[in-house]
């Protein structure tokens, strides 16, 4: 029996990028039917809006987070740690500079962290959905091993010194 394929996508764009993204969702929307979709605010209303003006009698399964300059960014981070979505396409805007460049900055280490597919213009986006392996039900990404990094303090002496040295200098107070 065939494996149903639910690709987890999110879809972000900056202000001047949310006609091209909403274009190009619209222009792919047979490829992407089916899948599952988490969406910064502004950007999910609008591509769903458009969804259902061209698909109405398909049912879209869609999160919209919070606009992403209102937390919608690291809304979208979250459920990238979390393992809730394994492609980000993030249509950005290069000739403007972001007020909450740092949340976007912050959105795209994570999407490297995690080894997930991340793509940040059409030409890109274009490849990768257009890959066999978009719709190649065993294709799964690399997790990365952060073991080493996460086990750094292990078989260290870092919570004892630290509690010797409060008591040391509780001891001098006294």
């Amino acid at each position: 029996m065939d494996k149903k394929l639910v690709r987890k996508i999110g879809l972000v764009a900056h202000d001047a990028m949310k006609k091209d993204l909403i274009e190009w969702v619209l222009w792919n929307s047979e490829l992407l039917m089916g899948h599952k979709f988490y969406c910064t605010g502004t950007t999910g209303t609008l591509i769903l809006e458009a969804l259902k003006e061209k698909h109405p009698d398909v049912e879209w399964d869609f999160t919209i987070l919070k606009s992403g300059p209102l937390g919608g960014d690291q809304q979208m981070g979250s459920r990238i740690v979390d393992g809730e979505i394994d492609y980000l396409f993030f249509f950005t805007d290069p000739m403007t500079l972001q007020p909450h460049d740092t949340d976007v900055k912050a959105l795209t280490r994570l999407a490297s962290v995690e080894n997930i597919v991340f793509c940040c213009n059409r030409s890109t986006a274009d490849h990768i959905i257009s890959s066999p392996l978009f719709v190649d039900p065993d294709y799964e990404r690399i997790h990365p091993d952060y073991s080493n990094y996460t086990n750094r303090f292990k078989d260290k002496a870092v919570v004892t010194e630290a509690v010797e040295s409060v008591n040391r200098r509780r001891k001098k107070r006294k």
